[in-house]
């Protein structure tokens, strides 16, 4: 075996893949120990040395598969996130850079790419972002239709919520996420005691129903993922029992020939 199939079967194998796992989850919990003063105090020494060798770490695996795999390391998606999340921690610290300092945490999202079941997560989100893309269309249309109504019927109540429609979709946008719309109705009830109308139609529609299907868009998504290895499958299987058919058909005339 070639040295460059080698490394390849190292840095693609499970063990690497655990090792990587193991040092991201250590770097990530030392750059958390950093935000404490205390801490760094006591251990900085230590958080510092954790963090160089973990860069080391990630810059040698990736320099492995870069090697391994050459010009097909940049055909994988996941290879130019880490390749680009790790080309920011090198870049220096100091003067106009130094904000890349608080960017070594991105690193953490490196057990995305790592996990498969995480990378299924994202690749399912990422198909699903054309439906999502359509619902967040509709969902800022109906923000904007129910804003115009509610500020034409709650205007005259004189709450500020409702003053202008900037205050009234920022209101209604409040609402859809579900956080302090019974205190805002009863507050209305007082002066309109038929808001309650517009408040649970309101939720039934933009909360109950347009949340919901974006859900069912993302679980559509990772449905179709989780049965692909399976259409996959069915497909060499029809594609084996197509050439079996086909050579079963040449080798008839042959034996009859025989006989």
């Amino acid at each position: 075996m070639a040295l460059r199939e080698r490394v390849a079967e190292v840095v693609d194998g499970r063990r690497c893949r655990q090792v990587v796992i193991a040092v991201i989850v250590v770097n990530a919990i030392a750059l958390g120990c950093e935000t404490s003063p205390s801490l760094v105090a006591s251990y900085g020494g230590l958080l510092t040395s954790i963090d160089h060798v973990a860069l080391a770490i990630f810059v040698v695996e990736l320099a492995a598969r870069l090697y391994a795999h050459r010009a097909r390391f940049f055909r994988d998606p996941w290879n130019c996130f880490d390749f680009v999340v790790v080309g920011v921690s090198l870049l220096p610290a100091a003067g106009p850079l130094s904000v890349v300092r608080s960017l070594r945490i991105l690193r953490a999202l490196r057990l995305v790419s790592v996990v498969p079941s995480m990378r299924r997560v994202v690749s399912a989100l990422v198909r699903s972002v054309p439906g999502l893309v359509s619902l967040t269309g509709l969902l800022l249309l109906l923000l904007y239709v129910g804003a115009v109504i509610a500020h034409n019927l709650f205007t005259a109540s004189g709450d500020p919520r409702f003053a202008d429609l900037g205050s009234t979709l920022l209101t209604l946008f409040q609402i859809t996420t579900g956080d302090g719309w019974s205190d805002m109705m009863r507050d209305l009830m007082v002066t309109q005691p038929l808001a309650w109308i517009f408040f649970v139609g309101y939720l039934l529609v933009g909360t109950f129903t347009m949340l919901n299907l974006f859900i069912a868009v993302v679980c559509s998504a990772m449905e179709s993922d989780a049965d692909s290895p399976d259409q996959q499958v069915l497909q060499e299987v029809r594609a084996l029992r197509e050439e079996v058919r086909r050579l079963s058909v040449v080798r008839l005339p042959d034996h009859a020939g025989r006989n």
